[in-house]
């Protein structure tokens, strides 16, 4: 799997994982506070921004009965619409928004519902989209989203190994990432099965990253020591504003020590190797060496009574000590003194 790029960052394998803040609802209604959104997120160390791009009337239908009421979620109450409606950033700030993001060396793109959506999102030239994940199913959306020929993210929460491969089957020809996902909100550490980013390059294809509703960024972590190359999370200035996201969106300075860890992490992981580095050099100075223990006259012979291992490195290598042992003494030796090859008749 060869790296792709999103805008000007390679993405996949052995670059640096993309960090992207996921703006969606927590702009509240408020243009100012959606911009400020995106100013901190660059503040943070993020990588990318990602919006939404939806209308209540295009991603569900107006109903009364049952089925279009929330129950057992963050937004138990709401109807659909309703929410929709209140979480919807309108389609007229996207170009300002994205605009500024490329001002702060961001990368800016979106998740498109529907058809409609991803129209509009052409002309705003995204270098990629994301595909949510209850949308992983809606294939006629995501052939849609194939024939733009851009690369894409696609999230799986919820989704079966078929449905997976069905998604992938149809961007065949499309370079992307899968992004492994709980899509509950918030999502319980218990539920978050992160071993699935070890199994996903080699069931499908692609590279593997996360989008985690999951508290703080300990998944995130995890996440890309078990190789992930892309990390979604909400973003929000304050929780305590409230909005459909906030509870299970990070802060500024959350953020700030997600992308802090996640860059140690992948400087820990560095490459697979062997032998000391640069900074262990100095240390092996204080592997033990064969040491003499007590003074010897010449020819006599060595012995476990008059010769042994010990700190630091400065004598003979222990690999040596089967050879030394029945050996005599070249000339007249003291003890506490390293044992040279010279030393030894």
């Amino acid at each position: 799997m060869k790296p792709f790029l999103l805008g000007s960052r390679p993405v996949g394998p052995g670059q640096p994982c993309l960090l992207v803040a996921e703006l969606s609802a927590n702009h509240n209604g408020d243009f100012e506070r959606a911009c400020r959104i995106v100013q901190a997120a660059a503040e943070a160390g993020a990588d990318a921004i990602k919006v939404q791009t939806y209308t209540a009337e295009t991603i569900t239908l107006d109903g009364e009965d049952a089925a279009f009421a929330i129950q057992g979620t963050l937004w138990d109450g709401l109807r659909l619409a309703d929410l929709y409606r209140k979480a919807a950033l309108p389609w007229a700030w996207h170009e300002p928004l994205r605009d500024l993001a490329r001002t702060l060396g961001l990368e800016w793109f979106s998740t498109p519902f529907d058809e409609s959506a991803v129209d509009f999102l052409e002309k705003l030239e995204p270098p990629c989209y994301k595909t949510a994940s209850l949308e992983i199913v809606d294939i006629p959306l995501l052939r849609h989203i194939a024939a733009t020929g851009r690369p894409v993210i696609v999230s799986t929460g919820g989704a079966t190994r078929e449905e997976i491969m069905r998604a992938r089957a149809v961007f065949a020809q499309t370079p992307g990432v899968l992004l492994h996902c709980v899509a509950a909100y918030p999502a319980a550490f218990e539920e978050m099965r992160l071993r699935t980013l070890a199994d996903m390059p080699g069931a499908f294809g692609w590279p593997a990253g996360l989008s985690d509703h999951s508290p703080g960024y300990v998944a995130p972590v995890a996440a890309v020591s078990l190789g992930a190359c892309v990390v979604e999370k909400h973003f929000t200035l304050r929780r305590a504003d409230g909005g459909p996201d906030a509870a299970f969106s990070l802060e500024p300075e959350e953020f700030a020590a997600l992308v802090r860890a996640v860059r140690q992490t992948e400087a820990a992981l560095g490459h697979s190797g062997y032998g000391p580095t640069p900074s262990e050099q100095k240390s092996l100075a204080f592997r033990p060496s064969i040491w003499v223990t007590r003074d010897m006259e010449p020819g006599e012979r060595f012995t476990l009574d008059n010769i042994g291992t010990y700190r630091p490195n400065q004598g003979l290598p222990p690999v040596e000590m089967d050879v030394v042992l029945g050996r005599r003494a070249a000339r007249r030796l003291f003890r506490n003194k390293p044992l040279r090859r010279e030393d030894v008749a």
